[in-house]
């Protein structure tokens, strides 16, 4: 099997994976942390060209026996309206589609649905709680990776943590190393480092001796570990925003701006700045698109000041119509990165 990576950090890689691999993931995450059933209908979004969707729409129904709802169309009104027509009880998607579909609620019975999966990018905790109070489910959040296939750190219903990812799945370690690849005290954000049944294979590409250091996969991840072993995601490594000496993760910007009302969607990178080096720039999509204004720029700042450390703040806020993504559905910051700097060097 040969599965493309979807280019959010540029020209996409093709993996190679094995049959075995199919079953790894079948087992150690639907079997063991999803623990579906015969009884269940899988529905989501991904496409199946995509190793989330291939294995929560095509895998892991197959392996347990259980019945996938393929939509011809997957955007969040259809996904919402087809869990409704055909009694879904297992969603896989975005935290992105999950918070658009609460808009659709009210329109569409969600209640057969016993468990949801959120991957394929950071699940901000507001997303999460929003979900948790519309319908009483808790989103399983998830970290995977083409390379590795699957989905291979998460948590069980009973074990969930808002806002963190959750403990490597049975058979997978997972450590947090500095830039010279040594472990680093538990609390410290460092390097994801992950090995396990599945490893990361490139096709003839020069860019495995990245991926893979001593015998681990190293994600391109910013974590922590905390005490009890939960991994609590940071960044990506390249959205760290250095913004006059300090370091700013661009996601725990978005989750701030992502808890307001007004806001639908947050994209957050750096921009160029003669002062600072970089500022922290924010491209949001309004609830309502007609309510942008530098008043409503200037709240959203003050928002994220009381929310989070104040220095983090978006000293720069563009309203937009939409964001970049890829076709899996996930913010493409490379793409927001280029445009900030296009608008940098045009400034």
């Amino acid at each position: 099997l040969l599965g493309f990576t979807s280019g959010t950090t540029g020209l996409p890689k093709a993996t190679i994976h094995y049959h075995r691999d199919l079953l790894v993931i079948c087992d150690c995450y639907a079997r063991d942390v999803l623990r579906a059933t015969p009884e269940d209908r899988f529905i989501g979004s991904p496409p199946l060209a995509f190793t989330f969707g291939l294995g929560g729409l095509v895998l892991f129904p197959f392996r347990i026996g259980a019945a996938a709802i393929l939509l011809e169309k997957a955007g969040p009104p259809d996904l919402a309206a087809g869990i409704a027509e055909h009694q879904a009880t297992i969603c896989f998607t975005s935290p992105t589609a999950y918070r658009a579909m609460l808009t659709k609620a009210d329109a569409h019975d969600l209640s057969s649905l016993r468990k949801c999966v959120s991957a394929g990018e950071t699940l901000p905790k507001p997303i999460y709680e929003a979900w948790l109070a519309a319908t009483g489910l808790q989103l399983m959040d998830g970290i995977g990776a083409t390379e590795m296939l699957h989905i291979f750190i998460a948590a069980r219903e009973e074990e969930i943590r808002p806002g963190a990812t959750g403990k490597p799945l049975p058979g997978y370690e997972a450590r947090i190393i500095d830039a010279v690849g040594q472990e680093v005290p538990r609390g410290t954000p460092g390097r994801l480092a992950v090995r396990g049944p599945i490893g990361c294979r490139y096709l003839d590409d020069p860019r495995q001796a990245v991926y893979v250091e001593a015998g681990w996969n190293v994600t391109g991840d910013t974590y922590a570990e905390d005490a009890d072993g939960y991994f609590w995601f940071q960044a990506r490594n390249d959205d760290m925003i250095v913004s006059s000496g300090y370091n700013i993760a661009g996601p725990e910007v978005e989750a701030a701006l992502l808890a307001h009302a007004a806001v639908l969607e947050a994209g957050v990178v750096g921009a160029p700045d003669l002062e600072r080096g970089r500022i922290v720039k924010a491209y949001v999509v309004l609830a309502d698109p007609a309510a942008g204004s530098p008043a409503l720029a200037a709240a959203l700042q003050d928002w994220v000041k009381q929310a989070i450390a104040p220095y983090k703040y978006p000293r720069a806020i563009e309203f937009v119509d939409e964001l970049p993504k890829t076709q899996s559905g996930k913010l493409q910051r490379i793409a927001l990165r280029r445009i900030a700097e296009q608008q940098g060097e045009r400034a």
